[in-house]
């Protein structure tokens, strides 16, 4: 409804409202009867804009929009720095021969001489004196002292070698590494390490064959008889070989490591 007509009907029911008064005025002519017509003025001005009010309470959490859609792939970042180089692995087997190279050219004609003999026992002799070599330095740790058990006989090594290559000097004289399979054996060799001033040597055990069964290096296995300090063995950084520490016990490490050794001889075989 327009504001024209609004006004309209207002003044038309004051003015019903008017006329009945009156009627009921002169049905009481003792009373007096006044009657005021109001009538709607005109439509004011716009006011003033109001002060800014308070802000309203937070409407209600709305429901969670969809997954967006995936990043592109990042660039591929920069090479890290090169890691710790490794431990020497073990010695390799030895290799095929390889095939003869071409005949090289003749040489000059020789002063004319019997010396084949000659040669030949140059040679000998070169072989002698490397056997004796090595029969002195064996001489000379077995004079700095040796240890007896009933059954065996022990010798402190103080040549620092990789443990095949120490196993390989024992056997070449008769034995093997030391391989303790009792309390006696094993408190025979500690004293022997501990007397000689040391703190560590190899003994012949070793997992090579089967990661985590330590055997004897005769292959034997170990069944009735150990002495791993606590927390031994572990493996730490491929540990396939043992050493005993003065105190008796028995710490897996790395078979490349160089140090001291026993070896280990039966008095039967001596």
């Amino acid at each position: 409804m327009k504001v024209e007509e609004l006004a309209l009907y207002s003044l038309v029911s004051v003015l019903g409202l008017a006329l009945l008064r009156s009627i009921h005025c002169q049905h009481l002519p003792e009373e007096p009867c006044s009657v005021q017509i109001l009538v709607p003025g005109l439509k004011g001005e716009a006011g003033e804009k109001g002060e800014k009010g308070a802000p309203g309470r937070p409407g209600r959490v709305g429901p969670p929009g969809e997954a967006g859609h995936p990043g592109l792939k990042g660039q591929k970042g920069m090479m890290g720095r090169y890691g710790k180089m490794g431990p020497i692995g073990t010695k390799g087997t030895k290799g095929d021969m390889g095939d003869p190279g071409p005949q090289g050219p003749d040489g000059d004609p020789g002063v004319p001489c019997e010396c084949a003999p000659i040669r030949r026992m140059i040679g000998e002799m070169d072989i002698l004196v490397a056997q004796l070599t090595n029969d002195l330095k064996f001489i000379k740790n077995a004079v700095a002292g040796l240890k007896e058990t009933d059954s065996k006989i022990y010798l402190l090594v103080k040549e620092e070698k990789r443990y095949l290559d120490a196993e390989l000097y024992c056997q070449g004289r008769g034995g093997h590494l030391a391989m303790p399979k009792d309390e006696g054996a094993n408190a025979a060799v500690a004293a022997y390490i501990t007397h000689a001033g040391l703190s560590r040597a190899y003994i012949g055990i070793n997992d090579m064959d089967r990661e985590g069964h330590f055997a004897y290096v005769d292959r034997s296995p170990m069944t009735t008889f150990s002495k791993w300090r606590e927390g031994e063995p572990n493996n730490y950084e491929e540990e396939d070989c043992a050493e005993m520490v003065a105190s008796g016990a028995w710490v897996d490490v790395a078979c490349h490591l160089t140090m001291y050794f026993v070896c280990e001889f039966d008095k039967d075989s001596v």
